[in-house]
Order: C-alpha cells, then sequence, then structure tokens
C-alpha cells in the first residue's frame, strides 16, 4: 500500500476514473438547490438524483465526485467514537443507464490494488454481498478471483429509501489486523461486516436496478445504474495507519492549532479532553464550509445547525482551557488542509472568520445569561430539597444556552445533584419530530420514467435569433404515453425547431401559440420544460386536431418574451451591484425573471440598509442610463472562466457555454434572454428587501413601464399627502409633517397632565369610600379615566398612602372595552392573600381574563355592563377569604 495524504488520495480516485471515461464534477455546495427534502447536501448521490430517477439526462453517462456532505443526526457521537463526523467527503463514482455490476466491481478492485494506483494488499480486503445477488458474488469469485472466505453474505445489503431506484449492494472491507480490533479473535461479531474495529469498511457500491414503486412493489428500471460511495476520512486513515480518523492529516493541523490555542491541553494525554479536541476539530471544518457555501448561523433550520455546532466547539474549547473567541481562528487551517481541492475556502476566509467570531461574541454573553440560570436552577432545587435537576430544564439549557447534557450533569454534581436524562432524552427525541415535520413532505427521489427518458428526438432553440420558427411536430405525449395524433386537451410536444424559452435559471418561460400554416391557431403553448435528453417540451393546451411529423408555426409572445428579457438582464446588473455595495462574499442564491417585476435572492449576514439599497438602486440605473452593449459570446467553459465569467453550480454547462456581457460592467454563464442594450431597460426601482432564511435576503423589483408605474402610484400617495398636509412643494412635506409630530407630541403631554389632574381628583373622592370586609378594608370603585396606564398611577398612589389593605379600579376603555386593576398590600399578601387570585374571579364578569403578581394584577374585558358585577364580586371574594 502507498504511503498518501489526502489530497493524493482524492486526486487518485478522480483521475482514476476519469481514465474510464468518468466526467469529474465539482462538490456542489453543502446548501441543497431546488431540493427542499434535504436540510444539507448529505451524500454524493445527493447531487445525482435528476440523473437517477431520469428527469435529467446527463451527457455523459459516467460521472465521478469528491462531495463534501453533512449530517447532524448523531452529532452526540462526535468525538466519542473513531469515525462520526459532521462534514465528511464522499467519494463516488455513477453509471447512468451505462456500465454495471462487472465494471463497477472490476474497476474498484483494480483502483484499489492496482500497483500503478492505491495499491492495497489484496489479502487484507473482504467483500459483502446481498444473498440473492447471484451475479455479483459470481464477478467477485469468477472475474476477479476473491477467494471465498473473503466473500461474506449480508442480508442487509440493500439499498432502498423508499420510492425510487433501489438495489442490492456489495460492500468492501480492510483488514486493519487483530492489534486495531476491539473484540477477542474469536468473537462472533469479529469478521468483515460485524460490529468490530479490525475490519472497516471503506467503500459500498450499489447496483441501482429496482423502481420501487408507490404500491411498495418492486420493477426492473428502465435504465440501470451504479452509485458507490467510498469515505474519504475512513480511506485515509487506512493509508496513513490511524486508529482513528482524527489522527490523519485531514484534522491533525486542526488539533495541533487548538492545542496552541489551548496552552494546557495536549491531545493525546487525557481520553476526555481529547474528545474535545476532536469535537472542536470535526465541528470546525463543518461551519467553516458550510458559511462559505452560504448558510449563516440563526435560530432555524440549517442556521440553527451551524449555531449548534459553533455553541458545541466553544463549550469544549472552555474544556481545554480556552476562554473567548478562538473557533475562528482555525479556518485558515481547515482552508490549508483542503486547498487543492477547495481553494474558495481560503479566499473567504476574512469572511468566514467574521460570521464565526460575531456568532462566538454573541454566545459568550448568552453563555453568562446560561450560568445564571443555572445556579438559580441549582439554588431552587437546593431549597425543595429536591436531588434531581428535571429533564426540561436540562434540556432547555442545551436547547436555548448550547450547554451539553453532560457539563449540566457535570456543574449539578458539584452541588449534589443529579439529572433525570431520560427526561431530557425525551425532550431531545421530541425536537428532533419536530424538525423532521418541518420538512418537506416532497419525495426524495422521483419514480424513473422510461418513456421520457428513451426520447431522444433532436431539437433546436432558436429563440436567441428569431421569435416565430417553422417545426415539425416529432413527440405528442398524453397520460404518459406517446401518441401520433391529438384532438384536445393537454399533452407535452417535442418540435424539431421551436423559439420558445425552457424555464430555466430563473427565467420563466415563454408563452404563445402554433398555428397551421394557413395562420389558424390551433394550439395554446402553456409552459415549456427541458425533457430529460435537454430538448425544449412543450405543455399545450390544444384546440384543433394536430399530428406528428406534420410542420407548424410557433409565434412566441413578444410582449410577454421582451418584458421577461429585460426584466432578465437587470437581475445581471442588480447582482453585480450588490457585490460593489455589500462586498464579494455576497452571492446569487436564487431569482425569479417575470414580465411584470423580478426576484432576486442572494446571501448576506442582515438585512440591507436603506443606504445600501439606495447605491444599489442608483448603480443599476447608471449602467442602464449609461447605454451598455449586451453582448453573448459562446465558448468553452476553461476560456469562460478565464474571462472572469460568475458561474453558478445549479446551473447546466456543457462543451459550449453562453457568457453574457454587459459592458465592462457584468459578466456571467447565462442561457437565458436579454435585451441588446441596457437602454431598454429604461428605468430600474427596488420594491422591496426581506429575509427569506437564514443568511438569504430577497429583493423584489420592477423595470421599464412597471418601475415607471410603481414611481407614479408613489408620486400620486404624495401629492395627496402634500394637499392634506396643506403645502405646495413635496420638498415641504416632511418638515410639515415634523411641526404635526411635535404638535401631537405637546398635545400628548397637556392631555397626560389633564389625565392626571382628573385621575387626583377622583381618588380624593374614590379613596374616601371605604368598606371593611372579614377584617380587611377594601376600596371597589368605577373611575372614569383613560386606561391601564392612568389605573396603575391610581394604584401607585394608593399604595404610597396605604389607605386600604384591598383595591380594585375598573373603567371603561373605549366602547366595548373594560379595563380592571386589583392591589394587594404587602401584610395581606404575607397572609395568603392574591391580586392574581382576585382578578381571576371577577374578571369573567366583565368578559375578559388576565393575571399578574400577588400584589398587583389587571385585567382586559368586553362586557362593560358587568364592572359592577365584578365590584361587587370582588366584595364577596374578600369575605370568602380567611
Amino acid at each position: 500500500m502507498k504511503q498518501l495524504s489526502s489530497a493524493q488520495i482524492r486526486q487518485m480516485y478522480l483521475d482514476f476514473f476519469k481514465s474510464k471515461g468518468h466526467d469529474v464534477m465539482k462538490s456542489a455546495p453543502l446548501v441543497p438547490q431546488d431540493d427542499p427534502t434535504l436540510l444539507w447536501i448529505n451524500s454524493g448521490v445527493a447531487t445525482m438524483k435528476k440523473f437517477f430517477d431520469g428527469s435529467v439526462v446527463p451527457k455523459n453517462h459516467r460521472i465521478t465526485s469528491s462531495q463534501k456532505s453533512i449530517r447532524t443526526n448523531d452529532i452526540e457521537n462526535v468525538g466519542h467514537t473513531a469515525r462520526h463526523h459532521t462534514l465528511f467527503e464522499m467519494l463516488g463514482n455513477f453509471s447512468i443507464g451505462d456500465y454495471f455490476k462487472e465494471e463497477a466491481i472490476t474497476w474498484a478492485w483494480e483502483l484499489l490494488t492496482s500497483p500503478d494506483w492505491f495499491a492495497i494488499e489484496p489479502e487484507k480486503l473482504y467483500v459483502t454481498v446481498y444473498p440473492k445477488d447471484d451475479e455479483a458474488k459470481r464477478v467477485w469469485r469468477e472475474v476477479v478471483g476473491i477467494p471465498s472466505n473473503h466473500i461474506f453474505e449480508v442480508e442487509d445489503n440493500f439499498w432502498d429509501i423508499g420510492e425510487g431506484p433501489s438495489g442490492p449492494d456489495s460492500e468492501i472491507f480492510y483488514d486493519r489486523g487483530q492489534e486495531l480490533s476491539d473484540l477477542p479473535e474469536d468473537d462472533p461479531e469479529n469478521y468483515p461486516g460485524g460490529e468490530n474495529e479490525r475490519y472497516l469498511e471503506i467503500w459500498n457500491i450499489v447496483f441501482s436496478e429496482f423502481n420501487h414503486r408507490p404500491d411498495g412493489t418492486y420493477e426492473p428500471l428502465p435504465h440501470k445504474n451504479i452509485d458507490t460511495g467510498m469515505g474519504l476520512e475512513r480511506v485515509v486513515s487506512v493509508f496513513q495507519h490511524a486508529r482513528t480518523n482524527f489522527e490523519t492529516d485531514l484534522f491533525l493541523p486542526i488539533i495541533d492549532k487548538t492545542a496552541k490555542l489551548s496552552k494546557e491541553s495536549h491531545y493525546g494525554d487525557n481520553p476526555e479532553k481529547d474528545v474535545s479536541f476532536k469535537v472542536i476539530a470535526d465541528h470546525a471544518r463543518a461551519v467553516t464550509f458550510a458559511i462559505g457555501d452560504g448558510a449563516l448561523p440563526s435560530n432555524e433550520g440549517r442556521g440553527y445547525v451551524i449555531r449548534r455546532l459553533i455553541r458545541r466547539a466553544v463549550m469544549h474549547g472552555q474544556k481545554l482551557g480556552i476562554n473567548g473567541t478562538f473557533l475562528y481562528k482555525l479556518v485558515s487551517v481547515v482552508g490549508e488542509i483542503m486547498k487543492s481541492a477547495y481553494p474558495e475556502v481560503l479566499e473567504q476566509a476574512d469572511y468566514i472568520e467574521k460570521v464565526i467570531r460575531i456568532e462566538e461574541e454573541r454566545f459568550q454573553v448568552t453563555l453568562k445569561d446560561g450560568m445564571n440560570l443555572l445556579d438559580d436552577l441549582i439554588i431552587k432545587n437546593q431549597k425543595e430539597n429536591n436531588t434531581i435537576l428535571a429533564g426540561k430544564d436540562a434540556f432547555k439549557l442545551y436547547d436555548t444556552y448550547g450547554f451539553p447534557f453532560e457539563l449540566t450533569k457535570e456543574y449539578t454534581a458539584d452541588a449534589g445533584l443529579d439529572v433525570d436524562k431520560a427526561a431530557f432524552d425525551n425532550e431531545m427525541e421530541k425536537q428532533k419530530q419536530r424538525a423532521r415535520a418541518a420538512r418537506s413532505n416532497a419525495k426524495s427521489m422521483g419514480v424513473q420514467n422510461g418513456l421520457l427518458t428513451d426520447i431522444k428526438t433532436p431539437s433546436e432553440y432558436i429563440g436567441y435569433n428569431s421569435l416565430v420558427a417553422e417545426g415539425a411536430l416529432k413527440d405528442i405525449i398524453t397520460d404518459d404515453k406517446l401518441v401520433t395524433e391529438i384532438n384536445s386537451g393537454t399533452a407535452q410536444m417535442i418540435f424539431s425547431k421551436t423559439p420558445f424559452y425552457a424555464e430555466m435559471g430563473g427565467q420563466v418561460a415563454d408563452k404563445g401559440v402554433i398555428k397551421e400554416q394557413n395562420g389558424q391557431v390551433v394550439a395554446e403553448v402553456v409552459n415549456v420544460q427541458h425533457a430529460p435528453n435537454g430538448q425544449n417540451m412543450h405543455t399545450v393546451k390544444v384546440l384543433k386536431p394536430m399530428a406528428s411529423e406534420k410542420t407548424y408555426l410557433l409565434e412566441v409572445d413578444q410582449a410577454f418574451h421582451d418584458k421577461v428579457r429585460k426584466n432578465h438582464t437587470a437581475t445581471h446588473l442588480l447582482d453585480q451591484a450588490l457585490r460593489d455595495v455589500l462586498g464579494s462574499h455576497t452571492h446569487q442564491a436564487g431569482s425569479l425573471v417575470e414580465p411584470t417585476y423580478l426576484r432576486f435572492d442572494f446571501t448576506n449576514l442582515g438585512a440591507v440598509t436603506e443606504e445600501d439599497l439606495l447605491k444599489v438602486e442608483e448603480i443599476v440605473n447608471e449602467k442602464i442610463w449609461a447605454n451598455l452593449k449586451v453582448e453573448t459570446v459562446v465558448t468553452d467553459i476553461e476560456t469562460a472562466q478565464k474571462m472572469g465569467a460568475i458561474a453558478l453550480f445549479t446551473d447546466k454547462y456543457g462543451d459550449e457555454v453562453r457568457v453574457v456581457k454587459i459592458g465592462d460592467y457584468s459578466m456571467e454563464f447565462c442561457g437565458g434572454n436579454h435585451v441588446n442594450n441596457t437602454n431598454e431597460l429604461g428605468l430600474f426601482k427596488i420594491v422591496s428587501e426581506s429575509g427569506v432564511g437564514a443568511g438569504v435576503r430577497r429583493i423584489e423589483a420592477v423595470t421599464s413601464k412597471e418601475a415607471y408605474t410603481f414611481l407614479a402610484e408613489r408620486n400620486s400617495l404624495l401629492q395627496e399627502t402634500a394637499n392634506k398636509l396643506k403645502v405646495t412643494q413635496f420638498k415641504e412635506v416632511p418638515h410639515k409633517i415634523d411641526q404635526l409630530q411635535e404638535q401631537v407630541r405637546q398635545l400628548e403631554q397637556q392631555k397626560k397632565a389633564i389625565e392626571a389632574k382628573v385621575a387626583k381628583q377622583q381618588a380624593e373622592a374614590v379613596f374616601q369610600n371605604v368598606q371593611t370586609i372579614n377584617n380587611k378594608t377594601l376600596i371597589a370603585a368605577q373611575v372614569n379615566v383613560s386606561g391601564m396606564e392612568q389605573l396603575r398611577q391610581l394604584a401607585d398612589q394608593w399604595k404610597n398612602q396605604n389607605l386600604s389593605d384591598v383595591l380594585v379600579l375598573a373603567t371603561t376603555a373605549g366602547k366595548g372595552k373594560v379595563n380592571i386593576i386589583t392591589a394587594i398590600n404587602g401584610a395581606s399578601v404575607k397572609e395568603g392573600l392574591k391580586a392574581g387570585d382576585l382578578i381571576k374571579t371577577i374578571a369573567p364578569l366583565v368578559g375578559g381574563g388576565g393575571g399578574g403578581r400577588p400584589d398587583m394584577a389587571q385585567a382586559g374585558g368586553k362586557k362593560p355592563e358587568g364592572i359592577q358585577s365584578a365590584l361587587s364580586k370582588a366584595a364577596e371574594w374578600l369575605e370568602q377569604q380567611g
């Protein structure tokens, strides 16, 4: 076996499969694009779903990748086991309806054992197979030549996630030797596939050959696939003879840096502290990549995951004697380790460090609050002679303040308290159920449709140059069947030539009509999407009989199309303007280009200020008025990237790409439609800016006629305001409003002064009417004041003058509303009387409810006619106390 670094292993894997005709796919961002079923990209195959279910047919049916992934379902195991991680890389090779079992198995064996590649000793490799998979067993035995005692049949070797592709799998294990095993040699689990540390699974090959139908049955896939996964962290530990994944070049530099920051702890000295080193190293990698891919800390979704990871790392840092912020200092270390495959980490290091440092600083404040709460809980339980801290309290410390259960247990143990672990686990399970319920219920992978996948009819899109085309109708699909003619109804159609744009990159599809050669309209085009093999597939409403192989005239709605392309060009200008104003960390997170408006989502730490929005808007309009030429260059990807064109991972790029260049200002990969000159946009206006998720903001804007209409409506409102304010010029409106606000403020002060005077006068009369009931004095009256604030002022006077034991005051606060306040002096409170009990007794009589402290409580109601009954009830309540 060769001595290889993690970077060499990753590159050798990709190079091997590239030599076998695979395209190397760049690792996708961890934040899923257009997949509501996933919180994170959690595997290599997660980015291949569109290929596996047949919704998209790739140009090359052989693909390989090293995909970064995040899983947090068993986060508590990180650091305590040898191979649990939140962030990991999955090496994979995929066949989409191309090669199958024999090639997948023999190539895996070649890569692992060939002297030209990994050169692992064959005798150290074992495999497991699904018992009914005779073909896989045959290939391993007869083609590869593995001895029978190195092949194990395991019933669990079947990959199935529900609806969609599924099938048996074959796992490859490496024998690390009995010296690394955690079991006696004769233990029944000490075999490849058993629960042991000796035989390490390094590769899983899934033979995706069945469709799992919605009814639970299985049928052969129209196109069989290969999906493999090799965990980079695991295989690196094999090559570097590491007992765990953490003693490799993927983690040790982070651990070494953490030890230097600690100054008092060293990895390997103490098993408990080693856990903290591992947690910090793992979490530093995860948050660095997650933030670099556009996620930000928050209280929900993936943002909550990042916040939780940062807080766990900080807590483990404290266990190592690291106080204050430190996690952000590990970002550059992560970047150096991964720079050969992910240079963007170092490029974004300043931004990532800033995000983590701000979150750490916030947590320092939260941590103090958490410690104060824990101290209060300990004191409370000690006073009540409790020996166990409630699980709900421990979970609140965990969920709100980031306290790991072990830390709470450690602190409470010093105070002689245990923690209810069962109740804590119950709260944790409830949280997991809430998280699962919050996910989309959309299916994770569709059932493969062989009909659409097999349609490979050539179809040419000419919409960049013409909005009218003559095209032969090649395919008609209705009710999932190919037909040769249709009289009415809705159908999907593919033409040899079309001017209709298929929805992509946020730009909506064109609309229009299909005509006979004589000009008669036979169908309306209501939508256009890409078929699995890339053709523009038209969804049409058929008005007259149509037949395949007949030539039709296809016409796009030009007015609709022109509005869309103006807004599309505006999104490119907006994208660059946001980078100019907010910084290079900002990148597009989605868009929608409609004829009447545009929507642009982008990453940013917080809301965009009014000042920055004005700057963005001004820049875009300046570029519109500069009459910048909009050019399209068709070239190869490498040349386009050298030109500096901005690319999005979510867009599908072939050998040739279109680069849209707007003067010298903006240059992006784009397959959409655009204007010829920015002056066609006329005007750009931002309508709104809002948050749509953790770290994602949304701008909605309008151009051209819609921008004029928006401003005209605003102008009309301003004119109406000026008329009402009786000013002749718009510039006088703000000053006039300031004057009116000052007048209102003065009137409010006068009003309060008068109300206070009236209340004082009323108080002099009301406070003289004292009843004695059950050896307690009571003042209960209806007063004519403006609301609860005035009632509280009267209650304060009552308290300061010690006028009675109990006070009940009520007032009508506007039409159909009632306010009531109750108060009880300190001596009576000590005797057991509570204002909250009194308010709960009398509030229902005025149609309301309320509560408060033992010495004061308040309520609202909707039945003014019940006030006298409530005051009488107060006297009855006092009579019953004793």
